[in-house]
């Protein structure tokens, strides 16, 4: 009995193993957000750190508001877009994405973007950078410079599905709405369906600073 229960936990785990294999991505990156990318066209949720959302604003000492999110999704992008990722999967979310660990060249994307203060870390799933934030505040690195709200209560408060932040020159009013059959569809200031768009990045959705970001994150621009 006792070498047929070793069998069948043996054959458990290796299919666990086979499991957790086929589910750990790697390939080339393209970006989608602070803490979201497509690695070799699957798409991976970074496990352990929080960035904030896109349409999200932060404000400066001076009292001056400005999108943030927007901000982080491009130094993100400038940092790793086209690189080729090695990632570990964790879990699957409730959006069916593969959160996972990702790495470029042997450095941990989630340590490198917490360590910048382009990330915070998401304590409610992973201690693994606790620390590393604690130094990024300490030398006010990135978004330690500035009053930003986590971006958990951003989506709890239910900001995303507010209309575009009025700042940083009206550049991030590019609508990315998810449509019920699960298109990615852009809509631009001006056409038919945008001012009746909402945006709720909870759902995949999300603000864009130009039409040429859109296509390069997989939308497509709104017919009318």
């Amino acid at each position: 009995m006792s070498k047929i229960l070793f069998l069948f936990l043996l054959a458990v785990g290796l299919l666990t193993a086979s499991f957790v294999l086929a589910e750990s991505p790697r390939g080339v990156i393209r970006v989608i957000d602070g803490d979201t990318l497509d690695v070799g066209g699957t798409r991976v949720r970074l496990h352990g750190i929080d960035a904030p959302e896109a349409d999200q604003t932060c404000e400066t000492d001076q009292g001056r508001s400005w999108t943030c999110g927007a901000w982080v999704s491009r130094e993100v992008r400038a940092r790793y877009q086209g690189k080729t990722a090695r990632c570990e999967a964790v879990d699957r979310d409730r959006y069916g994405r593969i959160v996972a660990r990702c790495a470029v060249n042997g450095q941990d994307m989630g340590a490198a973007l917490v360590a910048e203060g382009l990330a915070f870390a998401y304590r409610r799933y992973s201690m693994d950078y606790d620390l590393i934030e604690k130094q990024a505040a300490a030398a006010d690195r990135g978004l330690w410079t500035m009053q930003v709200e986590s971006p958990a209560t951003f989506r709890q408060q239910g900001q995303a599905a507010q209309p575009a932040p009025k700042n940083a020159a009206g550049d991030c009013n590019i609508k990315g709405n998810v449509n019920a059959k699960g298109e990615r569809i852009f809509h631009r200031p001006g056409q038919e369906h945008y001012d009746r768009t909402r945006i709720n990045t909870g759902q995949g959705e999300r603000w864009f600073c130009s039409a040429a970001e859109a296509e390069a994150a997989g939308w497509r621009a709104a017919r009318r």
